[in-house]
């Protein structure tokens, strides 16, 4: 490893290993606390299952029965069980333990493999470089170990036989950067496969050599100054809230306006909300149960050997919520924003927190709630006012940094009763070192073939953002259905004067293996969850729409023969609908790290279960294709996409209504 890889490793593993003392848990679906950490280890270490070398990929909380959770009361003992995924002597084991007992409960093989350890990753930098191989190759481009990093990435599953067992790392090289980029000095045509389980580099690839960038295109203010120079100072554009906020955090529960919903974080997923409520008239009434992330996929699009298994599972296989970052103020979040730590764990199973990883704020939305200007109520000599409510919502906000890429999510809630999930990329593209350095040099046709080029000696290869969120509806209660509502063209007699007109026909699938839906604006529909047990005003039976808005991705990829679509083929459509079962958590499935896709939402599916009146489940995928261009460098500008859960005769009438004129 270089030494400049080195000592970066070591600031970056010890950054956030002090954690404070932290209370006991004071709500079922809260997250592990550092003396539950402490808990799993000790335990694990008495029943002799636990080794000096074991590693924790995953440690996590097991989440009470549905049962327990809504009838459980404040104040009232919790069960604590938490899971642990192990590494130990190269194998993978899958543990449970009763926290408060401390007692092992079970210890089993794993089904697969645990996610990527810290530790793994830093070992196989230093493994990389230190091979022969490696080394030579460098030497036939005038470069030396101590010269380069190695960044090791998820090599995937694609169904190779001799892979079967092994523990893969893929890791292309890059030269140490001359300023803050990382990235834009690739090695390209080399990488090292590394199998982790014998902590050995078992090839190093060496396609052909490549001409090597010469720019570090940094982004800093002083990077870009010497460059470009920055644009004038202007006056600050400021939002403050000299009063205070509106916000009230008791714990882990948070609560604002007509909202109150729990809130904890898992190293997976990241973010993690729970029991989301809304207060109607004075009524606590269940919308969600849960929403999170289920799943990130970013497959790439150049099918040459050194790009061809970038196929990323960015939270099943590196964790969103181990990449959590600290939110910066004025950048990431309002200055004003109330910030919150993260805590997970390290490899040895000590709770880490992340400072400031979740930013929690007001904004005004610059736009009415609602306004009407009555044209008849005025006169020569009155004048009144448009009569209208401003608008405002709260925002949770949590941004990871999985390698190049940072991905903030939004979870907005609105005083109309609607909530908005957005998820912003941005950050840098990943490139490759071509020979071109313009268009017109003679490889460009060649080298452009599967991206764009963007830079002199760098190409950003096309590729797919995928997301996937899982909705765990209920509706007023928990027996929900699922309906698609169409607008169908209607016939319509001779006499009318209308030639076209189309009514809403609603229809809804009785199991899972047909609740499955493409968004195609050319045969508009509705999708929404409702509860046919409950009436709402009117004898209405109230619903949740979900509404897509600019984040449908579909694409012409294979997912039945191509293996690494094959492990995420949630991405076929937009909506899938299941029963709940706690054990049906993510899309791409439990062990993603490898996987096989046959522990997959599009595998579960076949089995056929009801979804008439039943606790339900909504995975909804969204993302978007990215063919890059000159804009997206040195650091892309953040893209949006996003959904809108909107009630539908939930309410009696407009829940904005009761919202004040501003003074």
């Amino acid at each position: 490893m270089s030494k400049f890889w080195h000592g970066t490793a070591l600031a970056v593993s010890l950054s956030f290993m002090a954690s404070s003392a932290l209370a006991s848990a004071t709500h079922p679906l809260d997250g592990m606390t550092k003396e539950e950490y402490t808990i799993v280890v000790k335990t694990l270490k008495t029943a002799d299952k636990l080794s000096d070398d074991g590693l924790f990929p995953l440690i996590e909380i097991v989440e009470p029965s549905k049962d327990f959770v809504l009838s459980w009361k404040k104040g009232e003992k919790i069960p604590r069980t938490a899971r642990a995924v192990i590494k130990d002597g190269g194998k993978f084991y899958d543990a449970t333990i009763d926290l408060n007992a401390e007692k092992l409960l079970s210890h089993d093989v794993a089904a697969g493999q645990g996610m990527i350890l810290f530790d793994e990753f830093i070992g196989a930098m230093g493994l990389a470089l230190s091979d022969e191989r490696m080394i030579a190759s460098l030497a036939k481009r005038g470069l030396t170990p101590d010269d380069v990093f190695c960044l090791p990435l998820t090599a995937g599953n694609f169904g190779v036989k001799e892979d079967q067992g092994r523990r893969l790392l893929k890791a292309p090289c890059y030269m140490n950067p001359t300023g803050s980029n990382f990235y834009a000095l690739p090695i390209e045509g080399l990488f090292s496969v590394i199998d982790l389980n014998k902590n050995e580099v078992i090839d190093v690839v060496d396609i052909e050599v490549v001409p090597l960038p010469k720019d570090g295109w940094g982004y800093t203010d002083a990077e870009i100054e010497a460059r470009y120079g920055l644009r004038k100072k202007n006056k600050p554009t400021i939002i403050t809230q000299p009063s205070g906020n509106n916000i009230t955090i008791e714990n882990s529960v948070i609560s604002w306006d007509m909202w109150r919903f729990h809130i904890r974080t898992d190293k997976r997923p990241g973010v993690v909300l729970s029991q989301i409520e809304v207060n109607d008239q004075a009524k606590w009434r269940s919308v969600l149960y849960q929403a999170n992330l289920s799943e990130v996929f970013v497959p790439y699009m150049d099918p040459s050997e050194a790009w061809q298994w970038r196929t990323y599972m960015d939270s099943g296989e590196y964790g969103f919520g181990l990449f959590m970052s600290p939110l910066r103020p004025k950048v990431d979040c309002p200055a004003y924003a109330t910030y919150m730590p993260a805590r997970i764990h390290s490899d040895r199973g000590e709770a880490i927190e992340i400072p400031d990883a979740i930013c929690i704020f007001e904004r005004p939305k610059m736009a009415p709630a609602w306004r009407h200007f009555e044209i008849f109520a005025q006169s020569e000599i009155s004048q009144i006012p448009a009569e209208g409510r401003a608008a405002t919502e709260l925002v949770v906000r949590y941004a990871s940094e999985v390698g190049n890429y940072d991905y903030l999510i939004d979870y907005v809630f609105n005083e109309d009763g609607k909530i908005n999930v957005q998820v912003g990329a941005t950050g840098l593209d990943a490139v490759k070192g071509v020979a071109a350095v313009d268009v017109k040099s003679p490889t460009a046709e060649q080298d452009t073939r599967y991206g764009t080029l963007i830079a002199p000696n760098l190409v950003a290869p096309n590729h797919d953002h995928f997301f996937n969120f899982r909705f765990d509806f209920d509706v007023d209660g928990r027996d929900n259905t699922f309906f698609e509502t169409k607008l169908v063209a209607q016939e319509l007699p001779k006499e009318s004067k209308r030639r076209s007109i189309w009514k809403p026909v609603m229809t809804w699938p009785k199991t899972e293996d047909v609740a499955k839906y493409r968004v195609n604006p050319s045969d508009p529909a509705m999708y929404h969850v409702g509860n046919m047990n409950v009436e709402s005003g009117l004898g209405h039976k109230p619903h949740y729409m979900i509404m897509s808005e600019n984040g449908v991705a579909y694409s012409p990829l294979d997912v039945e023969n191509d293996m690494p679509i094959k492990r995420n083929a949630y991405i076929d459509y937009t909506y899938w609908v299941t029963p709940h079962d706690p054990k049906q958590r993510y899309a791409g499935g439990e062990f993603a790290f490898q996987s096989d896709g046959t522990d997959t939402l599009a595998t579960w599916v076949k089995e056929g279960r009801s979804i008439d009146y039943k606790d339900l489940v909504v995975w909804y995928s969204m993302g978007f294709h990215h063919v890059p261009h000159m804009e997206d460098w040195p650091v892309m500008s953040t893209m949006w996409a996003g959904l809108t859960l909107a009630p539908f005769n939930f309410f009696d009438h407009n829940p904005a209504i009761s919202i004040r004129t501003p003074e």
